[in-house]
């Protein structure tokens, strides 16, 4: 009889500040373990009760397969279970027999059981034969590799024999006398066998770099691709100073024990990725069926991809708290300012954003006087930026979110956490900075994501040609741009680099940052000149150049779509009066 999983009060604790010890981490992992096997028993009763959904494999001999090599040796095995690949190949083949996701034909994704099934016996050292899938001329073993099979590869998916004695496994494809025989634990890269790509984090630990696997994706499976020598070469060479950059962070928010990391995936851009809501060269994602793995587009530099490491990881801590502990019901409607993304945020979004930046912020607030991980001193500016961002989410959380009694121990530490970062002392120029910096991408935002509706902008119409104050308004419609894809942030930048180069006509934007709001506006007003819709980078531009030249009309930011309301049939001469007459209410001149 099992007993129910219980986490001690302190662990959840050190979690919900944003932290978490190597003991509250292995918890975590302890419950995504039970988690792993009441799916693996779901996925055997299905395949039970309809044997067809295996197609050409031999159902009835997977789990004995399985079963002896986790009796031999429970230990390799279960760490085979908990790995990111059986984790998503898992829960995507559940979601395809829920009718719930695609891919390739159903018994090729629920036959991948097969190859979990020999790479446990391989693990273990026991004795097995198993029909399993393959995709052409690949066959792919969950974090151990893929075997090439001799002759043309036609992609198509088909059933192959494959054995297993004493650690050694032959594979034969069925269509000829051919066939591949390798040691998946030992046994280098060759023209027959791909290994899977490893980091040392230390002695003896490693992380994957998974190019091979095909659901190391977010869910639908995909091809391998696998790394070109000069590009392992850099993803090495990153790691190993990211390593060195998170080593000694501690067990509060923003450290990260580098093995704790199950996987890194590299991401590739692909075509379409101008609809992504965060910027292509910086994407990166997790998801919670693969505990510690997270997709990664390679980043410039170590110090870039520490910060990744420990965003990423944040999202998997929370996702295995959200598998032990329902947090907050779950409202869909996308319709929150999240100051990391271009779109609209649902809540539970939003709590995962939260979480992950309170990591991030901790992360930087660890940089400041550090001159071998923060050359440029970005640190003092970024820990400001995200800390004052990190708690405007979380004050959202609180006042919108229904939570229940841990998510609302959860929030409620988060915010002690960071409310505590905001009292600490910062250079009063890099707080500056990074408060100028969040108020311009929150006013750009809402007028990319947010506008008046029909009644509301007729009324401010009427009453700004009447001369009467402008009325509150209704909540505005949540309306993002069409295409909904990532805008750049170039204020932010620019605001972090806090100089500017020399030479040349300075950009609006520069001018603004640069503390000449007066040239600014006027550089800002000519972009906006001429047909077609306004620009809202540089209408957000435009108001805070107009907010630093009159600062009791700042109240204008924190409502911009009731400004860019106004302006659709109007010249800019007339912009100054109109912003006048918004933030003060006095009748118009």
């Amino acid at each position: 009889m099992y007993a129910p999983i219980r986490m001690p009060g302190p662990l959840f604790d050190e979690l919900a500040a944003g932290g978490g010890s190597p003991q509250a981490v292995a918890f975590l992992a302890q419950g995504e373990r039970t988690r792993r096997l009441l799916l693996l028993r779901e996925a055997f009763d299905r395949f039970d009760a309809d044997p067809a959904v295996l197609g050409p494999l031999d159902a009835q001999a997977i789990w004995p397969v399985l079963e002896a090599a986790a009796t031999r040796a429970p230990e390799p095995v279960d760490a085979l279970l908990l790995t990111p690949q059986v984790g998503s190949w898992l829960a995507h083949t559940l979601r395809r027999l829920h009718g719930t996701a695609s891919g390739p034909p159903l018994w090729a994704d629920a036959g991948q059981i097969a190859a979990v099934a020999l790479a446990a016996a391989v693990h273990a050292g026991t004795d097995a034969e198993l029909t399993l899938p393959a995709r052409g001329t690949a066959v792919s073993l969950p974090a151990l590799g893929m075997l090439r099979l001799p002759g043309p590869d036609s992609g198509a998916f088909r059933a192959v024999r494959a054995s297993v004695s004493g650690g050694t496994l032959t594979v034969r494809p069925g269509d000829g006398p051919q066939t591949v025989v390798v040691r998946p634990l030992t046994e280098p890269e060759s023209a027959h066998w791909l290994p899977v790509h490893r980091l040392e984090t230390g002695p003896g630990a490693t992380v994957q770099l998974d190019d091979l696997d095909p659901y190391r994706d977010l869910d639908e499976p995909i091809a391998p691709r696998r790394l070109g020598p000069d590009e392992l070469r850099s993803w090495q060479g990153l790691f190993r100073d990211a390593v060195a950059i998170l080593r000694g962070g501690g067990t509060g928010p923003g450290g990260l024990r580098p093995e704790e990391i199950s996987r890194i995936v590299p991401w590739h851009a692909e075509d379409g990725d101008a609809e992504l809501p965060v910027p292509a060269e910086g994407l990166s994602a997790s998801t919670g069926d693969a505990f510690g793995s997270m997709v990664i587009a390679r980043p410039p530099d170590g110090l870039a991809l520490a910060e990744t490491l420990v965003h990423e990881f944040q999202h998997s801590k929370l996702g295995a708290l959200l598998h032990l502990f329902p947090l907050i019901d779950d409202d869909r409607t996308e319709c929150h300012y999240a100051p990391w993304r271009a779109d609209p945020r649902h809540l539970p979004g939003l709590l995962h954003g939260a979480y992950a930046f309170v990591g991030v912020t901790g992360f930087w607030r660890g940089r400041i006087g550090d001159p071998a991980a923060d050359r440029d001193g970005r640190a003092s500016f970024l820990f400001a930026l995200r800390r004052l961002q990190t708690r405007t989410v979380l004050r959202t959380l609180a006042t919108r979110a229904r939570f229940t009694e841990p998510g609302l121990r959860l929030v409620t530490r988060l915010s002690a956490t960071v409310d505590g970062w905001l009292r600490e002392p910062l250079d009063p120029a890099a707080v500056a900075r990074a408060r100028a910096a969040a108020a311009s991408h929150r006013v750009e935002w809402r007028l990319r994501n947010l506008r008046c509706d029909d009644d509301d902008r007729s009324a401010l119409v009427e009453a700004l040609r009447s001369g009467a104050a402008p009325a509150p308004g209704a909540a505005p419609l949540v309306a993002p741009e069409p295409g909904r894809g990532y805008w750049q942030d170039d204020r932010t930048r620019l605001y972090q680099r806090g100089k500017f180069r020399p030479g040349g006509s300075p950009s609006a934007d520069e001018l603004l940052v640069a503390g000449d709001p007066a040239a600014a506006r006027a550089a800002y007003t000519e972009q906006l000149r001429g047909p077609g819709p306004l620009d809202p980078h540089a209408l957000a531009g435009w108001l805070l150049a107009h907010a630093q030249l009159h600062p009791r009309e700042r109240r204008l930011l924190a409502r911009p779509e009731r400004f860019a309301a106004l302006l659709e049939k109007s010249s800019p001469g007339t912009w100054t009066r109109t912003a006048h007459w918004l933030a003060g209410g006095s009748a118009a001149p």
